[in-house]
């Protein structure tokens, strides 16, 4: 079953002092393209969280937060007070007239007036907090699957298309081959000259075998059966299906150059409509 690189995942939890909330969210991308934002004095986890989030979402551009929000009646931000007190002092010296409130309020604004106490890791805390990392992680790839099933529904529903299309465009083939013929005798009679009648029947087979597509519809088929196959697999993966397009395109680009008919030219337009609109949807496959 395939999945989409798109997804969004969300969880949160209540601990004593602080909420967390933990999201993430990814899009397409060749690779893994992973950015993390969490609270400064957890990042000494973040290497063994990337290889956590590497293992889960393996491909896509990801979008990984942890937001702390205090609920403590406490805070770990005081006021400095000595810096305080010396751009008071100098303040002073600036403005001898203004009050004490004035140069409070001018001083409470400048650099360095607030400091934040680091908090150590409590391990208690970071237990539970995987925990929600994990939840996090499970509903974003419960959301990827759900995305999978719907890109599956649309594969199928082109890959019917395309293979409809080329069925109707074989139906045409003995009509586009007596066009053909038909072309020739004109073009011959136009001549007025006399033809060897063996030779003719000869050259005309030789022609027609180049503008035969037998072997193009058989590759053709093959191709639609194995991307079939593959999304149905259990390691069905975005490249392996990417390639896949690459060789039903060539297919329906040699039949292009060889139908030499309106009718089945405009098959073959129709072809390679749905081709780039699996094409577009393959980049969004895990």
């Amino acid at each position: 079953m395939i999945q989409s690189m798109t997804g969004f995942g969300k969880a949160s939890l209540q601990l004593p002092t602080k909420k967390i909330t933990v999201e993430v969210k990814s899009l397409n991308s060749k690779g893994l393209d992973l950015s993390v934002r969490m609270p400064s004095s957890y990042r000494e986890m973040e290497l063994g969280l990337r290889n956590q989030i590497a293992l889960k979402l393996e491909r896509g551009k990801v979008d990984f937060s942890i937001f702390i929000e205090s609920t403590a009646e406490q805070t770990s931000t005081k006021v400095n007070v000595p810096i305080v007190k010396a751009y008071i002092g100098q303040l002073r010296e600036v403005y001898p007239d203004a009050d004490e409130t004035e140069l409070m309020k001018m001083a409470i604004r400048m650099p360095d007036t607030l400091k934040t106490e680091r908090e150590e890791i409590d391990e208690n805390d970071w237990s539970e907090i995987q925990k929600v990392i994990a939840e996090a992680l499970d509903y974003i790839g419960d959301f990827r699957k759900d995305e999978g099933a719907s890109l599956e529904k649309e594969f199928q529903l082109r890959i019917g298309n395309i293979r409809q299309y080329m069925n109707d465009a074989l139906a045409l083939d003995p009509e586009r081959v007596q066009a053909i013929k038909d072309r020739l005798q004109t073009a011959i009679s136009e001549l007025k000259v006399n033809v060897d009648e063996n030779r003719f029947e000869q050259e005309l087979i030789y022609y027609l075998e180049k503008l035969d597509i037998t072997e193009e519809k058989v590759r053709l088929t093959n191709h639609l059966d194995y991307f079939l196959e593959t999304i149905n697999g259990t390691e069905a993966n975005g490249r392996k299906l990417g390639f896949i397009t690459q060789e039903m395109g060539r297919e329906i680009n040699t039949m292009g150059s060889k139908s030499n008919h309106a009718q089945m030219q405009k098959l073959v337009v129709m072809m390679k409509d749905e081709l780039e609109k699996i094409k577009e949807q393959v980049l969004n496959v895990l």
